[in-house]
């Protein structure tokens, strides 16, 4: 028997990534999982490579951001597989600049997707986890950043959402331990995605919104970063998603509040 057999996820930002390679991980060991993209397109593509490999998923699109998303993403869960035992908060995207320059908007967009989100997320599945006891340990997940440990240059609010989340995240595992719920985050350094791939041209971007906002990290820049690397390179999505796994297995039922870098070595 897997690893995850009979246990029911949600990943949030799951069409495409790291998110996309934490639902196919999942799966693999037998969890069904309830996948959410902002785009229907890669939502529905990573539930059709699930089940493609003999795996169970559904999708539930929309913008995490959104009122009300937070009590559907959970309620599908319930209505599609009968319970909720993991949570992945991943969603989230970077819109980067010096504190100078950086619009009101920035800051409340990037702190609405990374910290507000997640908030909503977990405190819309509450209910559901105090009123259905579990037999065995339920996980959550968060995405932090070490960016969020640490500080980095330009990203200032990105930093600051990340690292609010670690204090969510060690708050609610104080609140969670009476329900059996493990409360952990993993804290990404330089994980290769189309946020942080060199851009292929130069208006290369994401759509937010109906915003259009740059992604990509100078050719330049990803050398220089590679050699704070003590593994001396970037990590995977499947990397990535090996760190979460390892919070969503019985072997970490006495690991909560905790934030584990997934970094190759760095240090923060």
């Amino acid at each position: 028997m897997s690893k995850l057999t009979g246990r029911i996820a949600i990943v949030s930002g799951a069409g495409r990534g790291i998110g996309r390679a934490v639902v196919q991980k999942l799966a693999a060991e037998g969890a069904s999982v309830v996948v959410n993209d902002l785009d229907p397109d890669p939502a529905e593509e990573t539930v059709a490579a699930v089940k493609a490999a003999g795996g169970s998923a559904v999708a539930c699109v929309g913008d995490v951001t959104e009122a009300g998303f937070a009590e559907r993403f959970v309620r599908t869960a319930v209505d599609s597989f009968g319970g909720l035992d993991i949570i992945v908060n991943n969603a989230g995207y970077t819109w980067d600049t010096v504190i100078q320059r950086m619009t009101d908007e920035q800051w409340d967009d990037i702190l609405d997707v990374h910290l507000k989100a997640p908030f909503r997320i977990l405190r819309a599945a509450q209910p559901y986890i105090r009123a259905s006891p579990a037999e065995h340990h339920r996980k959550v997940v968060n995405i932090s950043s070490i960016a969020g440990l640490g500080g980095n240059a330009g990203q200032v609010n990105y930093a600051a959402a990340k690292a609010g989340l670690v204090g969510l995240t060690k708050t609610l595992a104080k609140e969670w331990g009476r329900y059996r719920v493990n409360v952990n985050a993993v804290a990404f350094g330089l994980i290769m995605t189309r946020l942080t791939e060199a851009p292929a041209s130069a208006d290369a971007g994401i759509d937010v919104r109906g915003r259009r906002i740059k992604v990509g990290v100078s050719a330049q820049l990803l050398d220089a970063m590679r050699t704070t690397v003590p593994l001396g390179r970037p990590g995977t999505p499947q990397e990535a998603a090996g760190a979460v796994y390892l919070l969503c297995l019985p072997e970490s039922d006495y690991v909560s509040g905790q934030v584990v870098v997934c970094g190759g070595g760095l240090v923060i």
